[in-house]
């Protein structure tokens, strides 16, 4: 391993799309784990957009990121909910839905929960 590793997420190590075309993930692959970025576009929606892909009832991936540009809303299993937006640290444990609020694409980077996103099951 070398002291510094530089890498942008416009040369991705894989880009997984969502359904429908309503974005996309970019994934880094690094010696610390996978690190994605998310772009989410107007409409989408866990549920519709990546359940198909993931085969589950609800998002079961832990996020811990940061959202850079757009608005969320993440919807627990159990009901809490959060709306967020850019400049936003995120924490979620699994057993969530979320979907972009307003019509500008929601950008989020997330170090934990984007090695197995989007991948079909």
């Amino acid at each position: 391993m070398t002291g510094i590793v530089a890498k942008n997420f416009d040369s991705a190590d894989e880009t997984r799309p969502f359904v429908e075309g309503k974005g996309n993930v970019a994934l880094l692959n690094t010696d610390q784990g996978p690190v994605g970025k998310a772009v989410f576009e107007p409409g989408w929606q866990w549920s519709k957009h990546v359940k198909p892909l993931a085969g589950t009832e609800s998002c079961q991936a832990a996020h811990v990121g940061y959202i850079i540009s757009g608005r969320m809303k993440i919807v627990m299993d159990d009901g809490e909910s959060v709306d967020t937006g850019p400049g936003d640290f995120i924490s979620v444990t699994p057993g969530h839905d979320a979907w972009v609020l307003g019509d500008e694409s929601c950008v989020m980077i997330d170090w934990a929960g984007f090695g197995d996103y989007a991948k079909p099951a």
